[in-house]
């Protein structure tokens, strides 16, 4: 088995253990902004299936779900596979350096974003500003 096999199953696996938060939508092309019209709140989560750094994150993100449903309740996740998305209208507007790249809109403002950090202090914050912000609309 070669190392990206392993990384695909490993997070496969990882992501299908019981208790982790439910997946979230796979971005396609005016899902972000249907949300954004309709006065949501965005978590965007530009990864790959590849991409260690992405595994972490979304381990964090899956944790922080569990704990807190909130977070799921009232913010719309979305998933932006780096692939296939990384020269699209969205990663262009948005200026998305890289994957592993975690960033929240409402309405026409970013509100936050991480690049490339795994930290669950980190995490939890740009989550958190997701939550106010969702909550006060």
């Amino acid at each position: 088995m070669n190392r990206r096999d392993f990384l695909i199953l490993s997070t496969a696996a990882a992501v299908a253990l019981p208790g982790v938060a439910v997946a979230a939508a796979n971005y396609t092309p005016g899902l972000v902004q249907k949300h954004l019209d309709a006065g949501d709140t965005v978590f965007l989560d530009f990864k790959t299936d590849w991409c260690t750094t992405c595994a972490a994150q979304e381990r964090v993100i899956n944790a922080l779900k569990s704990e807190n449903p909130a977070y799921e309740k009232n913010i719309v996740f979305v998933d932006v596979d780096w692939d296939e998305y990384s020269d699209a209208d969205l990663s262009r507007a948005l200026k998305i350096p890289r994957r592993s790249t975690l960033v929240v809109l409402k309405g026409k403002d970013e509100l936050g974003r991480i690049v490339a950090g795994t930290s669950k202090a980190d995490i939890k914050a740009l989550m958190d500003t997701a939550l106010t912000a969702a909550m006060s609309a």
